[in-house]
């Protein structure tokens, strides 16, 4: 089915929206649930094409799982592991999945992982992930397109990752929980993902110290002493950047709820500077709002603690129609300026040159007909639509269901005239009352 957004621009946005969980984290999550024989229980799932996709893998082991929609929650049994095999089928259709790897040998010792193939926000390579497993003890070959991965034993060892990898972090996190001794990884990731994928395994019997730092030590535990348990995944900060953003970007004024204040520091910097009004309302509720024409400002998108690479399009867009000049230095993915020509469609003013664009800020920008590139350059054509003067209609929405939950929905909520519609019908998807039905 292919379906559209239509969005009337020019409303403010107030009110208040809730964040769910965290798609970056969960994924991660329910992969780690193979690791324990028994029934895992996670909270705060979110209802998105991408969860989907990883409990397909899932499944495809031998594990089972129930969602609760009304719970947001997920029940994975991993008793019984049936296969070793994650199909390309499967992984190609999200990078994340081959987060499996660690895993899978981390509990079978031996794992066929198919490789994930492109991506459209530039190359992401797996190059650290097979040197860490290999320093580890693991014997590695990669024949018709899959990662062949045997290791009778893995051995704990220091590991130096040249560039802080947020994949490579977690595929070497999951595979040291039952290596024999000690692993420490270097240069690691710090993001907040990372430290809620090290506490779910501490609270299934691992033993991680570090996480959020540069330096995590994984001291291996024996297979027998992992166990079920129950775990409540973090807020997702990107979700909650974005909501905040389209507020900002229609002067609007709303309460941001269930978020980690703390997990968007740098972000939130920048809105300050740009002239957005930003206060701690509750330890988990930011209130957000602007009155005036925002005020330009450069950025350069770094590993975690630094600006986020997933929020990068969004800032972009506040951009077009601010005061000035800003520069965005796009320094962690060589694509990721694909919301550009759409952009510019809809009258910003963009000038790209490789991994910089200089953003000049217009009166307005206008109502069209744009597609979402990938998930965040989705996200932030809606929000320059929102900003927009007339209609626009933005397509390939299954970018956007990848990691957005009920997205129009929350921002009817906030008083966005959005509406999901079917291509083939013109019939609004509100109106056949399948807005919120469950993809899982």
């Amino acid at each position: 089915m292919a379906e559209r957004f239509k969005i009337q621009g020019g409303e403010t946005l107030k009110g208040e929206v809730s964040i769910g969980g965290a798609k970056n984290s969960v994924l991660k999550l329910l992969a780690a649930t193979i690791l324990v024989k028994g029934s895992t229980k996670i909270y705060n799932v979110p209802q998105l094409t991408d969860v989907e996709i990883m409990l397909n893998v899932l499944s495809d082991l031998g594990a089972k799982y129930t969602y609760d929609k009304d719970e947001k929650s997920v029940v994975v049994d991993a008793s019984n592991i049936t296969s070793i095999t994650a199909k390309y089928e499967l992984v190609s259709k999200m990078r994340a999945s081959f987060i499996i790897l660690g895993a899978l040998i981390s509990r079978c010792r031996e794992a066929i992982v198919a490789l994930p193939g492109g991506c459209a926000i530039g190359e992401r390579r797996v190059d650290f992930h097979i040197k860490g497993l290999e320093a580890m003890g693991a014997k590695i070959k990669i024949e018709n397109g899959y990662v062949h991965a045997k290791a009778p034993k893995l051995k704990g060892t220091d590991i130096y990752l040249d560039i802080p990898s947020v994949g490579a972090t977690e595929n070497l996190m999951l595979a040291s929980v039952t290596a024999e001794g000690s692993t420490r990884i270097q240069n690691a990731a710090q993001e907040p993902e990372i430290v809620d994928l090290a506490n779910f395994l501490n609270t299934l019997g691992a033993d991680i110290s570090g996480a959020g730092t540069s330096e995590i030590v994984i001291n291996g535990v024996k297979p027998e002493s992992l166990h079920p348990a129950e775990y409540t995944t973090i807020p997702d900060r990107i979700e909650a950047g974005t909501f905040m953003a389209a507020v900002v970007a229609t002067r609007g004024k709303a309460l941001i709820k269930n978020v980690y204040p703390a997990h968007l520091t740098f972000f939130n910097d920048k809105l300050i500077k740009m002239g957005a009004s930003i206060k701690l309302a509750e330890p988990t509720v930011i209130e957000v709002s602007c009155k005036n024409r925002l005020n330009s400002i450069n950025f350069v998108t770094q590993p975690y603690p630094g600006f986020p690479t997933d929020l990068q399009a969004i800032a972009m867009t506040l951009l077009t129609t601010a005061n000035g000049v800003g520069i965005i230095t796009e320094s962690l993915y060589e694509n990721r300026f694909m919301q550009v020509p759409d952009l510019r469609r809809m009258g910003a003013d963009i000038h790209q040159d490789r991994n910089h664009a200089i953003v000049k800020g217009v009166k307005n920008l206008t109502g069209a007909t744009v597609a979402a590139s990938d998930l965040r350059a989705g996200a932030a054509l809606v929000i320059a639509a929102l900003m927009a003067n007339g209609e626009s209609q933005v397509e390939k929405l299954h970018h956007i269901d990848r990691g957005y939950e009920s997205f129009e929905y929350k921002l009817q909520k906030l008083g966005a005239k959005i509406m999901r519609y079917d291509d083939r019908d013109e019939t609004s998807l509100l109106t056949k009352g399948v807005l919120n039905e469950s993809r899982l």
